[in-house]
């Protein structure tokens, strides 16, 4: 079957004047014949087919118009999220372009729309089934959404959607319950030493819709933090056994060859294999100690210290320069503090600098205070920074690896942080930062 030949409108609209145009000069010489007035056979030759040229007209535009209205109605149907149907057009010209271009984007849109679809339902699964339990809830205080985790740790099994998070909370245990009253971020153990279970709150506060909603998240961590403190157990297990095997063996063995000595009358060699058991007994008694201090941290006792007295009563017991102005007080306990930065001057000194480069930068921030610690040492790598703070690590052939660890707990004990940083051309720069 022969398709219809489809003009322009253009061109069907300028035939179509042409036309009228014809039609009405050949009127007006026929209607000069019979009318006295020649401008009143122009208007009438003017008008009388004017009927039929708008006739033609409208049959012109009818398609047209249908397909601005099927246009419209897609537009409509864009917006309300129906991307069911398109639009089709025979003819060419701008209006074929256009209602390709239209085609175009329903294509586009739909395809958006079902990509959408398809991150909603994976996002879906995989908030329904992360093992943390997850609580949205709106701004008049209403669970919009709870997973599969939250039902089953708060919600007995049922949907949570819609319930009022007073009502889960006065279900709840009560360590659960005071967590969720102090706010913010943290960790809570409910249950008894027998049957305990660890958990940690985030709480996220974000807009949806305009409107204030906050993201409840709830984590069990007891299994990993079982796993984690086993494998500390088993460090410290190896750790002591090997300090204590390292002292104790040269002990037995020169206590066994002073006896022997003793027994052969050779008394002149008594006195080194003596000094040698003293020294493996002291590092084994300064081990133990260090242990003991890292173990047993207690809360600090805060009072006002002055830095120049501090620094100058340091000073008596390590040697280092000092940077900057120092002036002012800092609350902290000065046992603890004098500790941690005996250990971290010591390292310095150890790290291969020399004495001279051993410095102490002392700063006044707004709210804190910055100790810095710099050497001209040999730095440290990165597994070694990645590792440096955590307990029983050490680069050291002697270390215990408790000096940074025990540093880094002192800081945290008093509200501050730790950090471990190379130094450009060389060296380390540990900063100790200390609230006001």
């Amino acid at each position: 079957m022969r398709r219809p030949l489809r003009l322009p409108l253009s061109v069907t609209f300028t035939a179509l004047a042409l036309a009228y145009m014809a039609i009405a000069a050949g009127l007006a010489l026929l209607l000069e014949h019979w009318l006295p007035s020649r401008w009143l056979a122009l208007l009438l030759a003017v008008t009388l087919p004017l009927p039929l040229l708008l006739y033609h007209v409208r049959r012109l535009l009818a398609p047209a118009h249908s397909l601005f209205r099927a246009l419209a109605g897609s537009v409509a149907s864009y917006r309300d999220g129906d991307y069911s149907f398109g639009v089709s057009w025979e003819g060419g010209g701008d209006l074929g372009g256009l209602v390709a271009s239209h085609r175009a984007l329903g294509d586009t849109l739909r395809d958006q729309r079902l990509r959408l679809v398809q991150r909603e339902l994976l996002l879906d699964t995989m908030v329904q089934n992360t093992p943390v339990a997850m609580l949205l809830v709106d701004p008049s205080g209403r669970v919009v959404l709870g997973n599969l985790a939250a039902r089953k740790l708060i919600g007995d099994g049922r949907k949570l959607e819609g319930v009022a998070f007073d009502e889960l909370l006065a279900q709840m245990p009560d360590a659960m319950r005071d967590a969720f009253a102090r706010g913010g971020d943290g960790m809570f153990t409910v249950g008894s030493d027998d049957d305990e279970d660890i958990y940690h709150l985030s709480r996220r506060l974000f807009r949806l819709n305009g409107r204030r909603h906050e993201l409840l998240l709830l984590r069990q961590l007891t299994a990993e933090l079982r796993r984690q403190e086993v494998q500390v157990w088993k460090k410290v297990i190896r750790v002591i056994s090997h300090e204590l095997n390292n002292s104790l063996a040269p002990i037995a063995s020169l206590a066994h060859s002073g006896a022997e000595l003793l027994r052969r009358g050779q008394h002149e060699r008594l006195p080194a294999a003596l000094a040698t058991i003293e020294e493996r007994a002291r590092h084994l008694e300064g081990f133990i100690r260090d242990y003991a201090r890292f173990a047993k941290l207690p809360a600090p006792r805060l009072e006002a210290i002055d830095w120049r007295v501090f620094l100058e009563r340091l000073r008596s017991q390590v040697d280092f320069g000092i940077e900057g102005h120092v002036e002012g007080n800092v609350r902290a306990d000065a046992a603890q503090l004098g500790q941690a930065m005996l250990n971290l001057l010591k390292n310095a000194h150890e790290s291969g600098s020399t004495p001279g480069d051993v410095r102490l930068a002392l700063r006044r921030l707004p709210d804190a205070w910055r100790i810095d610690v710099l050497d001209r040492g040999s730095g440290m790598n990165e597994p070694v920074l990645a590792n440096a703070l955590l307990p029983f690590y050490s680069t050291k052939r002697h270390g215990t690896g408790l000096g940074l660890a025990l540093t880094r707990e002192i800081a945290e004990a008093h509200g501050g942080r730790i950090a471990l940083t190379n130094r450009d051309g060389g060296g380390l720069c540990v900063s100790l930062v200390l609230p006001a």
